[in-house]
């Protein structure tokens, strides 16, 4: 007998769970790496800077065909096969002959990524309807605990003195193996196509105008937090002075922070207006992203990683429930929207911090993460009312 769509939902939680977890984990892994890359390929800020954008460029072919590849096939079997060849990538990072290969390397990373990024988000959004209640807080929550976890591995295995090389291909055959068994058990194809066809389009009049000013500040919060995704190892490395192995804490502090506001993210939205919210949680990060850059305490700055991921953890979840508040949008259509904006600040925020980094210094450079904070507390009233919320 065929299994109903309801019964495969539990199973389909946890696979769909166990898939932002392993995201989060490869991705704490490039972070942690990025000083070997650094080294490796013997390039400066500005050539991390080109490296991310060529990232940043393959995620955004990759997000303009993800609709339409997941409508095809499914979520299940895109994000078999873009995770699992997301996760393999990890190993070759130190295994490119030269930088332009790199480049080439990093431009299949960040398809690959966006791409099981958008599949991941659907199966949530498709579980979150089939449960009735709220589930994507913690889905995310899982990325960024998957996100200390990498980091904090990757720092133990670097202070274990273990190779780079070796380290990394340990992470891409667990990874792999761990993206693939779940991909297994996550809802059947027809159930997730639908969602998918729903695309990243804007609507016409004043909704594409509130959905534009929900993109923008999505973006500027992601362009803020994937700046410590990328940075902030090497920030406390090369401009406070700490060992690899030390730095590597500066991830795993700001992902378990935001993993932790994550979780309990659902209950301070039902206990709080979302203006009030998205202000407070701007705010905090502004001040503890300020901690950082004034610090010269290692340790200190670690706690202002941490507030640093309590004040952004709950941006996006607040934004994207706004965009479902839209008149006259369908929820998804609105979500997804916003989502799409967010993911290319995503993309886009390290690049342009290693490119202002080389002008300047990288110090100079991460206080656009405070300046975008302050920016996200300022027009967090009006971007809920555009949308309809409080």
């Amino acid at each position: 007998m065929t299994p109903t769509v309801p019964s495969l939902v539990p199973a389909a939680r946890w696979a769909t769970r166990t898939q932002f977890f392993c995201s989060g984990f490869i991705f704490a892994t490039w972070g942690v790496h990025i000083p070997t890359v650094k080294a490796h390929y013997a390039i400066d800020e500005a050539g991390l800077g080109l490296a991310m954008l060529a990232a940043g460029a393959g995620a955004l072919f990759g997000i303009s065909r993800a609709g339409s590849w997941i409508g095809r096939h499914g979520a299940a079997r895109t994000a078999l096969v873009t995770g699992g060849i997301y996760a393999l990538l990890i190993a070759l990072l130190t295994h490119m002959p030269a930088y332009a290969g790199l480049l080439a390397l990093l431009a299949v990373f960040g398809l690959v990524t966006s791409v099981f990024d958008v599949a991941i988000n659907t199966e949530a959004s498709q579980l979150e309807r089939l449960a009735g209640r709220p589930l994507m807080s913690g889905m995310h929550g899982m990325f960024s605990l998957g996100g200390m976890a990498g980091a904090v591995s990757g720092g133990a295995a670097l202070a274990a003195g273990w190779a780079p090389a070796w380290h990394l291909v340990l992470v891409a055959g667990v990874m792999a193996v761990a993206v693939v068994a779940a991909a297994r058990r996550m809802l059947p194809a027809d159930t997730t196509a639908q969602e998918a066809e729903g695309g990243f389009h804007l609507p016409a009049g004043s909704r594409r105008g509130a959905l534009l000013v929900l993109g923008v500040l999505a973006a500027l919060g992601l362009v803020a937090e994937g700046a410590m995704y990328d940075w902030s190892v090497l920030y406390l490395q090369q401009e406070l002075g700490s060992p690899q192995q030390q730095a590597a804490l500066a991830y795993a502090s700001f992902s378990a922070a935001m993993a932790a506001a994550r979780f309990g993210g659902d209950a301070l939205r039902a206990r709080f207006a979302p203006a009030r919210l998205l202000r407070a949680s701007a705010l905090l990060a502004a001040a503890s992203m300020t901690l950082v850059l004034l610090t010269p305490s290692p340790w200190v700055a670690l706690a202002g990683f941490a507030g640093v991921g309590i004040g952004f953890a709950n941006v996006v979840p607040v934004l994207f429930a706004a965009a479902a508040q839209v008149p006259g949008v369908e929820p998804a259509r609105g979500i997804a929207a916003v989502s799409a904006a967010a993911y290319l600040g995503f993309m886009a925020g390290p690049p342009v911090i290693g490119f202002l980094a080389r002008m300047s210094s990288l110090t100079a450079a991460l206080a656009v993460v405070v300046l975008f904070a302050l920016a996200l507390a300022v027009a967090a009233p009006r971007a809920t009312r555009a949308a309809g919320g409080g």
